[in-house]
């Protein structure tokens, strides 16, 4: 397996990353003030990773309104829970945890086929700017059926390994920590797939290596 299979990326629709914290100490210092009951300190965690739980949440539902509703119930729970976070600098992958969680009781309830649906009736109040004709429009649709296409043919762990990495932007150990496994597994998960992408003739040329 290639060693820089981390630094792979994937041209994807950009989803709206809210503001990182560049030491992971600042982050830390933040979550044990939140920790212990400081509500602005909570709030400044929120601003900072509402849109990326959003983002993640709604790319799996494909309901604008729903994942409205999950990502408000995700904070809810990171609220009540983030007291027995015992090391502070893993609190995105614990969040993001919560909202896989939450994503997979959704639509366990719901009892729908598949985890990953796209262009769907729901859409139309998906709030998007662009107008649904033309040729961005057709260019983004196309992308997004070959996507939606690749994604159903692979296993449930190379998908979701695949979303996580390219789509909601997490790193191996991260994904590893929100899975629950080890990152052996999650490297080989994401090798899988992206072998499996390249050679799917529509969205080859969207793979691209970052050389050092």
């Amino acid at each position: 397996m290639p060693a820089d299979v981390e630094r792979m990326s994937v041209s994807v629709e950009p989803v709206d990353h809210a503001a990182e914290f560049r030491d992971p100490s600042d982050l830390a210092a933040l979550v044990e003030k939140a920790a212990a009951g400081d509500r602005l300190a909570f709030e400044r965690l929120v601003d900072s990773y509402h849109g990326r739980i959003f983002s993640m949440v709604y790319y799996r539902i494909m309901s604008r309104m729903d994942a409205e509703d999950i990502t408000q119930d995700v904070f809810v729970k990171a609220f009540g829970g983030i007291g027995s976070l015992k090391n502070p600098e893993l609190f995105r992958p614990w969040l993001y945890r919560i909202a896989l969680n939450a994503v997979n009781d959704f639509l366990r309830k719901k009892r729908l086929r598949s985890i990953f649906t796209v262009f769907t009736r729901e859409q139309e109040d998906a709030g998007f700017a662009e107008r649904r004709t033309g040729p961005d429009y057709l260019e983004r649709k196309e992308f997004w059926d070959s996507l939606s296409k690749f994604l159903s043919r692979i296993s449930a762990s190379e998908r979701e390994v695949f979303r996580q990495r390219f789509l909601d932007g997490l790193s191996i150990r991260e994904i590893s920590q929100v899975m629950g496994k080890n990152e052996s597994t999650i490297k080989t998960h994401l090798y899988r797939a992206v072998e499996k992408f390249r050679r799917e003739t529509e969205l080859s040329m969207l793979l691209q290596e970052e050389m050092p």
